[in-house]
């Protein structure tokens, strides 16, 4: 009888993509794979450095396996796993720990199942991680995580991402094409593009450090792969996105007029903190771009408040930029300190219950975003995806514009893409809609 293994992703899209790659490894050495709830002989937990108290959420993700089955043998991977491999290792019931260059090749550590006494860890000085494994995630979703390139040469004074995945580096434009085929051979609908740093892509194609392509290029490459209905940008840096790209993508057969683009800080002072690559101004630039040639476009923003430094003056500067900016909604990410990062040594320090005060004005801010930029699309007619999942007796859906609609569950219209007219906002923010006709678009 086959050997059963089970997966638990932390993090980011990218961690998505690379778990669905590492799956497809045990696959391919004769493993099934089961649902994480289940009893399984390995359980492999891919870990993110990014969301607050990683190790207590770490920590009772591997009690979850252990109650499936107490025998079984539990591998970390991820970021996590790279910058602190000990400190997993030391968790009660981790028996491997693998870092950024080994965890595509964890079947290979696999030839003895047995528990261990304490972790073992095999992983590498960051700076061996200079290769590129290309992965994308697919499985019962409607759409797919394609990634395209990986690492960040970036120096943001809070981010460890560079500690954690190593240099900017990118899959080849050949590979990311067969990628996509592949993925729109099987059905999915939407690829969404993933990597640390996608406008860098093309940087470290072919293991040197100058662009073979450009993310531009990418972008069309990929418009003229045949089968693919969508295609969406995930997070994109503001001064990587060129004016050619958003002038393309209003004009593209497959690419959707969604972008999402970090700010981190309205307050040109704290952007200088952050040791980001633009300020403000050009950030109104971009969003201003996308609105004159898409004027129905959505645009979500990251943003870090509690910063070192940010005063309340740096705070209500960067409320008022984002209430007055043309935006749909915000992901608000309250700072906390990192390890081997020159923010956690900084002075002025912000008090983590102002910090917690912070993140609510913002995260209320959103939510009225969001409601204005619904608001501002109802009467419109728009296609939407459906997803798969009956969520209480509904099925949902997103417009090519990222609006969320929703409608009684009929399993007929799961992965299919309709034309609707948007109609109402819904008690729970999602909106109503009707068809415009029968015919399923795709």
């Amino acid at each position: 009888m086959n050997k059963k293994v089970a997966f638990y992703t932390l993090g980011c899209k990218l961690n998505f993509s690379e778990t669905s790659t590492i799956a497809r490894n045990f696959q391919n050495e004769g493993f099934d794979r089961v649902d994480f709830a289940e009893k399984a002989d390995i359980y492999v937990i891919n870990t993110c450095s990014v969301t607050e108290n990683a190790d207590k959420r770490f920590k009772t993700i591997v009690k979850q396996a252990q109650k499936g089955n107490p025998e079984a043998f539990v591998a970390a991977v991820g970021c996590y796993a790279q910058l602190k491999p000990e400190e997993l290792a030391a968790v009660d019931g981790v028996d491997l720990v693998l870092g950024a260059t080994e965890k595509f090749k964890l079947t290979d550590y696999l030839n003895d199942l047995s528990k261990n006494d304490k972790g073992e860890v095999h992983s590498c000085e960051i700076e061996e991680a200079d290769f590129y494994v290309g992965s994308y995630a697919i499985g019962d979703r409607t759409r797919a995580f394609l990634k395209v390139q990986d690492g960040c040469d970036y120096k943001c004074t809070y981010c460890t991402i560079p500690l954690a995945r190593g240099i900017s580096r990118s899959d080849s434009l050949a590979n990311v094409l067969q990628n996509a085929s592949e993925i729109a051979s099987q059905g999915i609908k939407e690829i969404v593009l993933t990597g640390v740093n996608i406008g860098d892509y093309g940087k470290g194609e072919f293991g040197n450090k100058k662009h073979e392509h450009t993310f531009f290029e990418l972008v069309q490459a990929l418009d003229r792969v045949e089968g693919i209905h969508r295609l969406r940008i995930s997070s994109i840096e503001p001064n990587l996105l060129k004016n050619a790209t958003i002038d393309f993508v209003a004009q593209s057969n497959s690419f959707v007029p969604h972008f999402h683009i970090p700010l981190q800080s309205g307050s040109d002072k704290i952007l200088k903190l952050m040791r980001r690559r633009y300020l403000s101004n050009l950030y109104v630039d971009r969003v201003n771009r996308i609105k004159q040639t898409m004027p129905h476009a959505c645009i979500g923003v990251d943003v870090i408040v509690g910063f070192p430094g940010e005063t309340d003056e740096d705070f209500l500067e960067t409320y008022h930029f984002l209430n007055r900016l043309d935006i749909s909604y915000l992901h608000v990410f309250t700072y906390s300190e990192r390890d081997n990062t020159l923010a956690a040594e900084m002075e002025n320090v912000v008090p983590k219950h102002i910090r917690s005060k912070r993140s609510k004005m913002l995260r209320g801010l959103s939510v009225k975003k969001r409601r204005a930029f619904y608001e501002d699309q109802l009467g419109s007619t728009r296609t939407v995806l459906f997803e798969g999942e009956n969520k209480e007796g509904y099925i949902h859906g997103f417009t090519e514009n990222y609006v969320k609609v929703k409608a009684p569950w009929n399993p007929e219209l799961v992965n299919t893409l309709h034309q609707v007219q948007l109609t109402e906002i819904a008690e729970d923010g999602l909106v109503r809609f009707n068809f415009v006709s029968e015919h399923v678009l795709a």
